[in-house]
């Protein structure tokens, strides 16, 4: 049986990575910072599939936390197959609104704990010659919206150039770019949803299954929806000064509230 790491792991994009890996027998190393939350998903995920579902309470917004997940992913004797960093978080505001330190600590998180994991894994995995990593991503990625879609610009960039690196070694790299998904990460950002079109949505289990479908296909960068791939087929015949004003007045739209 593989293992596979999920960041994230409690709520939205990464429970449903969890239930989709464990229904295909895979065992799971669980990482949040809600003890109680982690506990409760490990235990049904064993109960209802069988596999071993390990814990691990990490903060990724701080040093101890990523180190403890690094470490995690360096033991060589219970291999990690699959990592998925998926953790991660908004913050309600434009530009200036937001305090640096939130600021701060979003690129912790989005940028230097997806380095910092994405390395101590695939160089684990370089040297067994198999092994694969999701980056979640965003399509905000590729428009230009603040720090957030900046962050994600980078994990996009970061994914494609260390997947390129790392060909022929047997480890697959690829950023998972979602669009508007159902989970509690809009509540948590305090960001209204009420004016968000209802075709915009996505189904987060849908998404996963596609999300690694795509990475068996060898897909470096996954925009898992139709609605969503024809919209960045716009975005990418649109002029950048142009783009910067949609994305703008769209962002007050379909934004924070």
């Amino acid at each position: 049986m593989t293992t596979a790491l999920i960041t994230g792991s409690t709520a939205g994009i990464g429970a449903a990575f969890a239930r989709r890996l464990a229904a295909q027998g895979h065992n799971l190393v669980l990482v949040a910072r809600d003890t109680k939350r982690l506990g409760e998903q490990a235990t049904e995920l064993h109960d209802r599939h069988g596999i071993e579902a390990e814990v691990l309470t990490a903060d990724l917004s701080t040093d101890e936390g990523i180190a403890a997940v690094e470490q995690r992913l360096g033991d060589r004797t219970h291999p990690v197959d699959l990592l998925v960093n998926n953790a991660g978080f908004g913050n309600r505001g434009r530009y200036l609104e937001v305090s640096m330190a939130d600021e701060l600590t979003m690129l912790k998180v989005h940028i230097e704990a997806v380095l910092r994991l994405t390395s101590a894994a695939t160089d684990s995995m370089r040297s067994r010659g198999r092994g694969g990593v999701i980056n979640v991503a965003s399509v905000a990625a590729f428009l230009p919206r603040g720090t957030y879609g900046a962050s994600k610009a980078w994990v996009v960039q970061f994914t494609q150039g260390a997947a390129r690196d790392l060909g022929g070694s047997g480890v697959r790299l690829m950023a998972l770019c979602p669009g508007f998904v159902r989970t509690e990460f809009h509540q948590r950002a305090g960001m209204g949803t009420d004016n968000i079109p209802n075709w915009m949505w996505l189904d987060a289990d849908k998404l996963v299954a596609a999300a690694l479908a795509d990475l068996a296909r060898g897909k470096t960068v996954s925009v898992p929806d139709p609605r969503y791939k024809a919209l960045m087929g716009v975005v990418k015949l649109t002029p950048r000064g142009l783009l910067g004003g949609v994305s703008s007045r769209t962002g007050r739209k379909y934004g924070p509230q």
